[in-house]
């Protein structure tokens, strides 16, 4: 039943939020405690090597603010994603999918007009991969084969 289509996971628990960032941030790597908490600190931020493994061990489930921030440093994301009942998931999640599309070549470009600092506004990347989709299951329907989309 699988399209092929990578579906939003769920993500209720900082564990389950910082692994998923963990593995989609770094690939294939196994991400060390220190190698985290360094990273933070050269981004300006603090974390514990120790309290970002408790983190992972699912130990820590409430943190302070200050330790959601200094995750979204080490990730490079907004913290708010860290945070409980989180708005911003989603759009995290359509933003990593959409930057999968681009490293791949399913994606070969988009132009933004009038953007700010902040790019492009979630909405828009998630209509952009709805257009992907669209286009996708267009070629498997008998369209052009072997071109990525533009």
């Amino acid at each position: 039943m699988d399209s092929g289509e990578e579906r939003a996971p769920e993500l209720r628990t900082l564990q389950q939020k910082v692994e998923y960032m963990v593995e989609k941030t770094f690939p294939g790597q196994k991400i060390s405690g220190r190698v985290f908490a360094d990273l933070v600190k050269e981004r300006g931020g603090s974390l514990s090597h120790s309290y970002f493994s408790n983190i992972l061990a699912g130990k820590v489930t409430q943190p302070s603010e200050d330790i959601l921030k200094a995750l979204g440093l080490g990730f490079g994301v907004d913290w708010r994603f860290f945070k409980e009942e989180s708005e911003v998931v989603d759009d995290v999640v359509a933003g990593l999918q959409f930057l999968a599309k681009r490293r791949t070549g399913e994606m070969s470009g988009l132009a933004g007009r009038g953007l700010d600092e902040d790019g492009l506004p979630p909405e828009l990347l998630q209509f952009a991969l709805s257009l992907l989709e669209d286009a996708r299951g267009r070629r498997g329907a008998g369209g052009a084969h072997g071109e990525p989309e533009k």
